[in-house]
C-alpha cells in the first residue's frame, strides 16, 4: 500500500489546480484509473545553488579521508596518456 494519498484520473482532471498546488507544496499522490495504480505524482526536488562556507565545512568534517597517492594512481590509471590531436581523424 502506498504512503501517498490515492486520487483518480478524474480527480486529477477536475481538481488539477488544487492537486498541483499541493504537489508544489511537497505533497505526493498516486494516480489510479479503474482502481489500478498507474502513476505517481511527486514534486521535483530543487537543487540548492549556494552552500555557505560554514555548511561546506560542516559537511566536509564527515567526509572520508582521501589518500593523495591512491587518488593520483586512480587518476593515472583512468587517463589516456597518449597525446593526440583532436584534429587528426
Amino acid at each position: 500500500m502506498s504512503a501517498e494519498p490515492e486520487i483518480t484520473q478524474r480527480d486529477l482532471r477536475n481538481r488539477s489546480k488544487e492537486i498541483m498546488d499541493a504537489v508544489q507544496e511537497g505533497q505526493s499522490f498516486t494516480v489510479t484509473r479503474d482502481g489500478h495504480r498507474i502513476a505517481e505524482l511527486i514534486p521535483i526536488r530543487r537543487r540548492r545553488r549556494f552552500v555557505s562556507r560554514e555548511e561546506f565545512a560542516a559537511m566536509s568534517r564527515n567526509a572520508p579521508a582521501i589518500d593523495p597517492d591512491a587518488f593520483r594512481a586512480d587518476q593515472d590509471a583512468a587517463f589516456d596518456h597518449e597525446v593526440t590531436s583532436p584534429y587528426e581523424r
